[in-house]
């Protein structure tokens, strides 16, 4: 099922054993790999392009060093809990008043562990104020700390130009050219800033259809709706569609927005290895088998959440394989294209285009406007069936606020200009320097001897840091090189994968690209971080494991 130079996700499963069959492309199971096995070839049915992921493992040795560094940092983490409780070292943190002692605690003391002995010590890399537009440089207010990150005081100096490696801005849009956003001045002049009601009392305004019905023509489907945030389109529509007794199959490495509405939604939740066909196909058939647990009954309805582009990983879905299983098993799927919306395909139309599919093969298709697009919130497209019950049940449609005038015009005129509706080529030239600003960016890392995650044509590039004590160093030399860059570690990774996460940009020139790599290279030697022992990893192909009937 999956192309056999595709790498395998090393840190989800790293104790499988290669299958021959794999390397022929033929299975021994049932379903949707009996298909594969017609065509003959592995691919066949499916891609018409290469479809290359990188997940290589670290060496043991970083392993080791990493739960080491953990595990010191957590005995001395004990050590200042300590010397705080006998009064030797000051707690800045929330605490109950001693008149409060024999109530249920607000806060829980281990609960806190985590931030006060470990985030403190690098909480100086996150949250830090920007005062220019995002784009691809931006400036920096500089903030020092007088009691290790505890708080922090404005120096009153402004840092200039920085690289920004980090924003969504994927095409660029995220600008303040005066007479690209002279539509979007003027709607703030007619409209104003706030709508101050609901899309169904008194703020649906002719800016909404429009913005609604250009969505639609951009996705190929019969309707749309648009939201004012892109997280409560996950999380407050995914509730109108399922309930009791529905089943809900989710990718382990889906965005919260999608687990909080999947859980808000009281339906049963089942949770898939991430982009493994094989998992998900054992999932849909137990589901059909047996059906409702105790009753036995069949699921109301089956459905699939996966994301377009995993913005942590950096992998995109397996789309044409997900659409075959739920086809052939009667499921129902929702595609979040948070991330690869205006960012993949020919034209930017996301995953779907990317893969030369139907839209009409996904039954909900989701997106946000906070990405490609420079502004904020989301869509929800697909059959007009859907959306008119959406319009009526949802309840971000019913109790939220709706989307601002200039935001609504900001995301027409960049919806456009990628369409090519305003008459020229800029839309489609962003898209294609995208393409070619991420796979050079990406084809560099690997050359250098970096752990990189994620498909050859991902923006979202995120580099292994490992170990803890990394995290705060690589950011701060970054910054120190007038580079920004995002450092994520536990609990939004595993404790044994920290990274610093890349989003490239149309915006970006080759010239910026060159410094930032540059400068990765320098500091990839300084703190040896060049764990890459392949330039494509060998290890066996995690999306084409077969051995699921054997696990618990």
């Amino acid at each position: 099922m999956a192309n056999p130079s595709a790498v395998s996700n090393g840190h989800l499963h790293c104790h499988q054993k290669r299958n021959n069959l794999l390397k022929s492309g033929i299975y021994k199971k049932n379903g949707i790999a009996k298909e594969i096995q017609k065509n003959g070839i592995s691919n066949g049915g499916f891609y018409k392009r290469p479809f290359n992921e990188h997940f290589e493992q670290a060496p043991m040795y970083v392993a080791v060093l990493t739960y080491l560094g953990f595990g010191i940092g957590t005995i001395f983490g004990y050590l200042r809990d300590f010397m705080r409780a006998c009064g030797l070292e000051r707690c800045n943190l929330a605490a109950e008043r001693e008149e409060q002692k024999d109530f249920v605690p607000l806060y829980q003391d281990f609960e806190n562990f985590y931030t006060r002995n470990l985030y403190m010590r690098i909480r100086d890399n996150w949250n830090r104020p920007i005062c220019s537009v995002p784009g691809p440089q931006f400036d920096l207010m500089e903030r020092v700390t007088d009691d290790f990150n505890w708080t922090f005081r404005f120096t009153g100096r402004t840092i200039k130009d920085v690289i920004n490696m980090g924003s969504y801005n994927y095409l660029g849009f995220a600008e303040t050219d005066a007479n690209a956003l002279k539509t979007v001045a003027d709607v703030l002049q007619n409209y104003g800033t706030g709508v101050c009601s609901t899309r169904q009392e008194m703020g649906n305004l002719d800016k909404h259809i429009e913005l609604e019905n250009l969505v639609a023509r951009f996705l190929d489907v019969e309707a749309a709706m648009v939201f004012g945030m892109g997280f409560a389109t996950n999380s407050m529509n995914i509730p109108s569609l399922v309930g009791k007794g529905c089943l809900i199959l989710s990718d382990e490495l889906n965005h919260t927005s999608l687990v909080l509405g999947a859980r808000l939604s009281g339906a049963t939740i089942r949770i898939f290895k991430h982009n493994n066909m094989q998992s998900l196909e054992k999932l849909l058939r137990d589901a059909i088998a047996y059906g409702q647990p105790r009753s036995r009954r069949a699921w109301k309805k089956i459905l699939i959440l996966v994301e377009g582009i995993y913005s942590m990983e950096g992998s995109i879905v397996r789309l044409p394989e997900i659409v075959a299983l739920k086809k052939r098993y009667k499921a129902y799927l929702y595609l979040d294209e948070a991330h690869s919306i205006g960012a993949v395909g020919p034209t930017g139309r996301g995953v779907v285009e990317y893969f030369g599919m139907n839209p009409e093969d996904v039954d909900v298709l989701m997106g946000t406007f906070t990405k490609s697009f420079g502004a904020a919130g989301g869509y929800i497209a697909g059959k007009k069936e859907l959306v008119d019950f959406l319009r009526t049940h949802s309840h971000s449609a019913i109790y939220a606020t709706s989307m601002c005038p200039p935001v609504a015009e900001q995301i027409i005129r960049s919806m456009k200009c990628v369409m090519g509706l305003d008459g020229t080529t800029h839309g489609l030239q962003r898209v294609h320097q995208l393409g070619e600003n991420t796979r050079y960016f990406r084809r560099r890392l690997h050359e250098m001897g970096f752990i990189v995650y994620g498909n050859d044509d991902s923006p979202v590039v995120p580099l292994l840091l490992y170990m803890p004590g990394k995290i705060g160093a690589f950011a701060r030399r970054m910054l120190y090189k007038n580079i920004g860059v995002v450092v994520v570690g536990f609990p939004a990774t595993p404790i044994a994968e920290s990274r610093a996460r890349f989003c490239v940009s149309a915006a970006h020139t080759r010239e910026m690209l060159d410094t930032v790599l540059n400068a990765l290279d320098e500091l990839g030697d300084f703190l040896q971080l060049k764990y890459s022992r392949h330039s494509r990893s060998s290890r066996p192909e995690l999306y084409d494991e077969t051995s699921f009937e054997l696990e618990d």
